[in-house]
C-alpha cells in the first residue's frame, strides 16, 4: 500500500505505476513492483506526551490537587489523595482520573 506524497491518499498500482485517484499524481515503480518506503520522525508537543506511573517515588503532577475526605485509598483506607485528570481516550470520552494516596503512595484510576 503506498500514499501519496501530496495529498496523503491511498494510490492504486496498475502495470508498473502508481496513480493517486485524489489528485492524479503518479510515480513509477522500480522492477520488483514496489517502491522503497521513507520513514519520517513524528515530533510530539508536551501536551501530547502521556505521563505513566512506574514507581511510587514519582512525585505528582503540578496540576494534581489534594482531596480529602471524598475518596478512600483501596489499599489503606487512607482518605487524603491527591488528584488529576488526563484525555487518554477519544476527545468525546471522559477523561482518565488517576489518584495517587498520601499516606502509602498507592497510584490507581477511575474512567
Amino acid at each position: 500500500m503506498m500514499f501519496c506524497p501530496k495529498c496523503g491518499a491511498i494510490m492504486s498500482f496498475k502495470q508498473g505505476v502508481w496513480k493517486c485517484n485524489r489528485c492524479g499524481y503518479e510515480m513509477h515503480a522500480n522492477n520488483s513492483g514496489r517502491r522503497v518506503t521513507l520513514s519520517r520522525v513524528i515530533k510530539h508537543s508536551e501536551k501530547e506526551k502521556t505521563i505513566v506511573i512506574e514507581d511510587q517515588k514519582i512525585a505528582v503532577p503540578p496540576t494534581a490537587v489534594l482531596v480529602k475526605d471524598q475518596v478512600r485509598c483501596p489499599k489503606c483506607e487512607h482518605n487524603e489523595v491527591y488528584a488529576w485528570q488526563i484525555q487518554t481516550r477519544a476527545a468525546d470520552e471522559p477523561s482518565t482520573t488517576f489518584y495517587r494516596c498520601t499516606k502509602c503512595g498507592y497510584t490507581w484510576r477511575e474512567y
